[in-house]
């Protein structure tokens, strides 16, 4: 069955840009109609979606934080990567990928999530 293991840093400084890693097993990324998301929940917050990137290679970004996500994939590695920019303490939280079959479809698989903490 298809698994999901996310992968980062932990710890990343302010104004630092954070990479996050999605790698996905028993499936491809590419196989129509998925759609590869990341959502982020921070401490004792609901969740945040923050974006996805379509079997296609399409990306889409929440607005609020679309001037500094960035996603991504490796078709040979299979797997997906967020990137975030300038992160601030707000930023902190852990992240999820999840695959769902439609645009901002029900997000039917989900990783372990990985946490990420910005701070000095």
């Amino acid at each position: 069955q298809v698994q999901l293991q996310e992968s980062g840093p932990g710890l990343v400084k302010p104004s630092q840009t954070v990479s996050l890693t999605c790698t996905v097993s028993g499936g491809s990324i590419t196989t129509t109609y998925y759609y590869w998301n990341w959502i982020r929940q921070p401490p004792g917050k609901g969740l945040e979606w923050v974006g996805a990137i379509a079997y296609s290679g399409s990306t889409y970004y929440s607005p609020s934080l679309k001037s500094r996500a960035s996603i991504s994939r490796d078709t040979s590695k299979n797997h997906v990567t967020l990137q975030l920019s300038s992160v601030t303490p707000e930023d902190t939280a852990v992240y999820y990928c999840a695959r769902a079959q439609d645009y901002r479809g029900y997000l039917e698989i989900w990783g372990q999530g990985t946490r990420v903490t910005a701070s000095s």
